[in-house]
């Protein structure tokens, strides 16, 4: 699998209109882009209890998604372009269907690793101004996915992200994400089966774990 990034984002953190402050407005970036083991350089963080290194280094969301939330929730005027739903990588042609927990790519000298879907939260709808959005990003399993950094190093937009490596085809990003955020999770073997995978991330085995205790 091969695909041409379309956008490499990054921003600062800003307050939101509840007062809550946020990174999840990026903007897309031009040139040369280093990445280190906590995602892009020039990129902040605010929320790392729940987002950052070294599982959750750099965010991916498919630019088709904007579509499907215009398609839904209308205009949304905030949805500006790539970095808008906070990712830090866009592209057009894959999904979360396509990839897998533990798939490894090159993206330029970099070479990164699939752990884990995003779990969307209500801070979205805060930034995007809309309610709803999270419930429908749940259900249809739109959830975006993060990488966790093996090698660092330089890319740029145009460059093609090269999966080198396939991970645990059985878990999906999709599966992974209905498994243990949406309403009908899955049984509790699957999860188990989940949470010990060698490449997912820590933030979702301390997720499954939760569910499971309910």
């Amino acid at each position: 699998m091969e695909i041409a990034v379309t956008a490499l984002c990054s921003g600062t953190g800003a307050s939101l209109r509840s007062g809550k402050s946020s990174g999840i407005r990026k903007l897309p970036l031009q040139g040369p882009v280093a990445i280190g083991e906590r995602g892009i350089d020039s990129d902040e963080q605010i929320d790392r209890k729940h987002h950052g290194y070294p599982a959750m280094a750099l965010h991916h969301f498919p630019h088709e998604t904007y579509a499907w939330l215009r398609h839904h929730f209308g205009a949304l005027p905030r949805l500006e372009g790539p970095g808008s739903m906070g990712e830090n990588i866009s592209t057009d042609g894959i999904s979360e269907h396509d990839l897998c927990i533990g798939d490894r790519f090159r993206l330029g000298t970099a070479v990164i690793e699939v752990t884990q879907p995003r779990q969307p939260c209500a801070t979205i709808e805060q930034h995007l101004e809309a309610k709803g959005i999270v419930k429908a990003l749940v259900a249809a399993a739109r959830s975006g996915w993060f990488y966790r950094v093996l090698e660092p190093g330089d890319t740029e937009v145009g460059v093609r992200l090269q999966r080198i490596e396939r991970g645990h085809t059985r878990w999906s990003i999709a599966r992974a994400f209905l498994a243990t955020y949406s309403s009908a999770r899955a049984p509790d073997a699957e999860l188990e089966e989940l949470a010990g995978l060698g490449r997912v991330s820590d933030r979702l085995v301390h997720d499954i774990e939760k569910r499971l205790r309910r």
